[in-house]
């Protein structure tokens, strides 16, 4: 059961885009913080100046922040810290450089995803009806679900990066995965084969939003 959270800024299909011949090169889908559930999460950001950085994880309901991480900064600013996915959504972390006030601290929204098994889907099927209307392209950007409602909005982070794609079809049904990109979505995110992703269910305004290159 994929978890429900806020929407979050990201690569959406628009308008359908199940019908017609043209074909659309598929979106880069842009790097996005986050982790799996019970894996690492992982920040690479920069802060002004080298030393220790503190990263630390607002509490929406306390509005308290607490540490999460500390990471090395280098004299050029960058850092790479990374943590225990404990605990599913969408929160505001933010690095603090040691000796320097919190308020002006660079924060950014991370996701810690469910872990599920994805395929991918296309060849082969390219002109044939989806389950939930329109006709399968080599630019649809979409997934199947043997139970989420069509158009649905779908989260998916791979390798870094992440999109939204609505439910557009039913499936997988074999390999023991969980859900099924289109080749396009595949694409956008990189992913070849087989693999382990994050999903996270996003409410209905998700797929108008766009990240920007």
């Amino acid at each position: 059961m994929l978890a429900v959270l806020p929407a979050a800024p990201a690569w959406a299909q628009s308008g359908g885009g199940t019908g017609g011949t043209a074909y659309t090169p598929p979106p880069v889908a842009p790097l996005t913080v986050g982790g799996l559930l019970g894996s690492t999460v992982r920040w690479t950001g920069t802060v002004a100046g080298g030393g220790t950085v503190h990263v630390e994880r607002l509490d929406p309901a306390s509005a308290a922040w607490s540490e999460v991480a500390t990471a090395t900064a280098a004299d050029d600013g960058t850092f790479s810290a990374a943590w225990p996915g404990d605990a599913l959504g969408t929160f505001t972390v933010r690095a603090v450089l040691e000796g320097t006030d919190p308020g002006s601290a660079p924060t950014t929204p991370v996701t810690v995803y469910r872990p599920a098994r994805a395929t991918w889907y296309g060849p082969g099927f390219y002109g044939r009806r989806m389950a939930c209307g329109g006709r399968l392209t080599r630019s649809t950007l979409g997934v199947a679900h043997r139970k989420l409602p069509c158009g649905t909005p779908v989260e998916v982070w791979y390798a870094g990066h992440s999109l939204v794609v609505p439910v557009v079809d039913r499936g997988p049904f074999a390999n023991g995965a969980s859900l099924d990109l289109t080749s396009a979505a595949a694409s956008a995110l990189g992913m070849k084969t087989t693999s382990r992703v994050g999903a996270v269910v996003r409410p209905a305004a998700a797929t108008a939003q766009r990240r920007p290159h």
